[in-house]
């Protein structure tokens, strides 16, 4: 399993958002785009999705953008992932539709099950641990400034 630049800079918007909101009503993908170092363009393929989830809502017109649609420590990076990869699983056998292991093995007769059902587990526990409030403070430590 690889977390794709969507993820990855997905949970950095999403943080960005999150910490340059606490003072203002919302921000701009421009000013997140700038910040970031990510394409204005990728920005808002990323957004799209992440808004229908409920995790960001929009303002529009002047002075309008994006905020998170929840408190920062209520929300964590694997709400994010899980929207924009899909499960995290390491294997397709573990997800609901998935019936068969490598070559039609059926997965409850797969010798190495549990190893994926393990490691399943773990990264979501991982990534579920870290709240957005968690991250922030993370980028605040970095260096990030309030503009």
């Amino acid at each position: 399993m690889k977390i794709s630049t969507k993820g990855r800079y997905g949970l950095k918007a999403v943080v960005d958002i999150a910490y340059y909101t606490q003072d203002a009503k919302c921000v701009s993908l421009k000013s997140v785009s700038e910040r970031q170092g990510i394409s204005e363009n990728y920005l808002e393929q990323i957004i799209a999705p992440l808004k229908k989830a409920r995790i960001v809502h929009s303002v529009r017109g002047a002075g309008g953008g994006y905020f998170l649609a929840k408190p920062p420590s209520e929300l964590t990076a694997g709400d994010v992932l899980r929207i924009l990869e899909g499960p995290l699983s390491p294997v397709d056998c573990l997800l609901e539709n998935g019936t068969t292991c490598g070559d039609d093995e059926l997965c409850d007769t797969c010798s190495t099950k549990s190893v994926w059902v393990s490691l399943f587990s773990s990264i979501n526990e991982l990534v579920d641990s870290f709240t957005i409030a968690d991250l922030m403070k993370d980028y605040e430590n970095m260096g990030a400034v309030l503009g």
